[in-house]
């Protein structure tokens, strides 16, 4: 999603990434940029898809507000902005696609309480406005990995530098709520991590650019405000 920089101080808590893994690459073609997009379009619109058949079967609020999501999305890849810095290692991309796909691995099984449900289904509706909202203020500006497509200071990002991910958690944990297991939780914590360490390769990966130091320096929260 957006990316976002810091100012750094002594080593990273991601210090593995290495100096030197993240910036000016090769551009792709015309044609591979295309094949890209297409893919990532096609991917929402499957999850699209299937968000609109849940709601037409149950006519459940959550199925709907899944779809407007993923039809973002699909905009969103036809649409995004080409990028000026990316990632120029797999890392960023492996902690992407953990942190986006990480949450297909939950499943309906375990404890249902009734307080997990009620908690669970207004935790993944506020997860869906926030990244709703985050994306409409994105724009152009919206990618999968550690890149540079603009800097987005309004709307949720005057708030916290990375609410599409703090909404990502948002709705996992209401997930969990819903269907509490150990195997939930474990895909929790994974998927988690995997965002965090998107954070540290995305803040990483423009970290020199003084635009974006100033932004950090006015927006203090990653994820949480008050927290971090």
């Amino acid at each position: 999603m957006q990316i976002r920089t810091l100012e750094w101080h002594g080593a990273s808590p991601l210090s593995w990434l290495g100096p030197g893994r993240a910036g000016r690459v090769p551009q792709l073609s015309l044609v591979g940029r295309v094949v890209v997009n297409l893919a990532g379009a096609a991917s929402a619109a499957f999850f699209a898809r299937a968000s609109l058949q849940f709601y037409l079967q149950t006519h459940r609020l959550i199925g709907a507000a899944f779809f407007v999501e993923q039809a973002w999305f699909v905009t969103a890849f036809l649409v995004r902005r080409r990028p000026r810095v990316v990632a120029a290692w797999s890392g960023p991309w492996l902690l992407a696609a953990g942190g986006t796909f990480g949450g297909l691995l939950l499943r309906p099984s375990g404890a249902h309480p009734s307080w997990g449900v009620t908690a669970g289904l207004v935790s993944q509706l506020a997860g869906l406005a926030i990244a709703v909202t985050a994306l409409i203020f994105l724009g152009r500006s919206f990618g999968f990995v550690a890149a540079d497509r603009g800097l987005v200071t309004r709307g949720p990002y005057a708030v916290v530098r990375h609410p599409v991910y703090a909404a990502y958690i948002l709705i996992q944990s209401g997930y969990l709520m819903q269907s509490v297991s150990l195997r939930n939780a474990i895909v929790l914590a994974f998927a988690t991590c995997c965002n965090i360490g998107r954070i540290y390769a995305e803040e990483r990966l423009l970290a020199q650019s003084p635009e974006h130091a100033e932004y950090t320096q006015r927006v203090r929260w990653r994820l949480v405000p008050g927290v971090w």
